[in-house]
């Protein structure tokens, strides 16, 4: 276990020209990694190729690919681009619920055979984070309170897995609306409604405010390896991205 990892995510809809702007600020915090979310709008994996050639040590990692989008063998095709010491491939099964644990488990098993990038499996079901840790690096939780991811962890690092977190994080209090819209979104999906439902807490209880930040990021730091911290900001300019990572470094 290595606990107490610090990154941060953001949207691949920044696009690649906006990641290569963020990506040495990011390094030059000393963050451990920088996780861009793959949309239909933004491409994970050419933002990760144009933070690769603006840093030389910065971790690069999708945070997920849909693998009912992209193939195991159109994503290893473009991670061998990328510097696979520094690459962490997290994958998902994307929007499709039919058969989503063996197109998992395919691609996983695909991405092992043609690639050496670490592979972390976006997992909510107990089922789905077996898999993360049987076949892959370990699972890539989100939308947990810290006592839940840490049980959740626990798992993981009894079958000697690797486990992170993303937690969605608002540091502005002008991006507070933000953050509760994300939620409320999120809450809003008829599989996270369940496993909500299932854990018994809200969307709004896993989430980090100016006010809850300080206490609430030391309790995640403490539960799981890696805390990924999904920037929720005033705006969607580069700047904006930049003030976080400034303030939450100052904040830890």
């Amino acid at each position: 276990m290595t606990h107490g990892l610090l990154s941060i995510g953001v949207a691949g809809a920044l696009g690649p020209a906006a990641i290569a702007e963020l990506a040495p600020a990011v390094e030059e915090a000393g963050l451990h990694a920088l996780w861009v979310n793959d949309t239909p709008d933004g491409d994970a994996l050419a933002a990760l190729a144009a933070a690769a050639s603006v840093t030389s040590t910065l971790t690069l990692a999708t945070g997920v690919v849909p693998v009912d989008r992209w193939s195991a063998e159109q994503i290893a095709d473009r991670v061998r681009d990328l510097p696979q010491e520094r690459v962490v491939l997290g994958i998902g099964s994307g929007a499709a619920r039919a058969g989503a644990l063996q197109r998992v488990r395919e691609a996983v098993g695909a991405l092992r055979d043609s690639t050496t990038a670490r592979i972390l499996v976006g997992a909510l079901g107990p089922k789905m984070r077996a898999l993360a840790t049987a076949g892959a690096y370990g699972p890539l939780l989100s939308w947990l309170t810290p006592d839940a991811a840490a049980r959740q962890a626990g798992e993981a690092y009894a079958a000697g897995g690797y486990a992170a977190l993303y937690v969605r994080t608002a540091l502005d209090d002008a991006a507070r609306g933000r953050l509760r819209e994300e939620a409320a979104r999120y809450a809003s999906y008829p599989n996270y409604a369940a496993n909500f439902a299932r854990l018994g807490f809200a969307a709004d209880d896993t989430v980090l405010d100016p006010g809850t930040f300080r206490d609430g990021i030391r309790r995640y730091r403490s539960a799981v390896d890696e805390v990924v911290l999904r920037a929720i900001v005033p705006g969607d300019g580069v700047g904006d991205y930049r003030r976080f990572v400034a303030e939450a470094v100052s904040a830890v």
